[in-house]
């Protein structure tokens, strides 16, 4: 990553866990002595809109908690494909999810790079279908390796470790989900 600053803008419907990925990813960077920076972009949105969550992690100090372009933008549904338009550079990697219908026809034209990973589809056929935000945070650091897997486990069993502790499935099914994510992107 470098001293560069990652900026990432994370969109979903209310209720798709975008906001939990990012408070994930910011814990694990915190943790990683890294300088990190979340702004959550919700109100009504908590079940049934559009909720953005834009995240910042570098080596040091980041000056604005909002940005205009990021660096990777990832869009979990249609509404949220549409609403991240703005945030699109020629060097921004696009992220979503290939079974959005018709997504393809609003894609941003000017994304650098544009990645379609089937999170939902893996999630339902390998995991549990709850789990596919845990995939696309997975995707996020393997294509920016912004934090470490292994801080990121760390991160998800502070977050979630009273479930885990209840269901110790749970936290094998949620690192799993994270591994998934984070080989998709290499390969796509």
């Amino acid at each position: 990553m470098g001293s560069k600053v990652v900026r990432i803008a994370l969109a979903g419907e209310g209720g798709q866990g975008v906001q939990s990925v990012a408070e994930i990813l910011t814990e694990a960077a915190f943790n990683e002595g890294k300088e990190t920076l979340y702004c959550p972009n919700f109100g009504l949105e908590q079940r049934g809109g559009v909720s953005i969550a834009f995240v910042q992690i570098g080596e040091k100090r980041i000056g604005s908690p909002k940005f205009k372009i990021g660096d990777i933008v990832v869009a979990l549904s249609g509404r949220a494909i549409r609403r991240t338009q703005q945030y699109v550079g020629p060097k921004t990697i696009y992220v979503y999810d290939s079974s959005i219908e018709g997504a393809k026809e609003c894609l941003p034209e000017n994304a650098g790079r544009i990645l379609a990973i089937p999170a939902i589809q893996r999630s339902r056929e390998e995991l549990h279908p709850r789990v596919f935000n845990i995939v696309i945070m997975g995707a996020v650091i393997g294509a920016t390796h912004v934090v470490t897997i292994e801080q990121a486990k760390e991160a998800l069993e502070a977050k979630l470790g009273g479930k885990f502790k209840q269901n110790p499935a749970l936290r094998e099914m949620n690192f799993k989900a994270l591994e998934i994510g984070a080989e998709m992107v290499k390969t796509n």
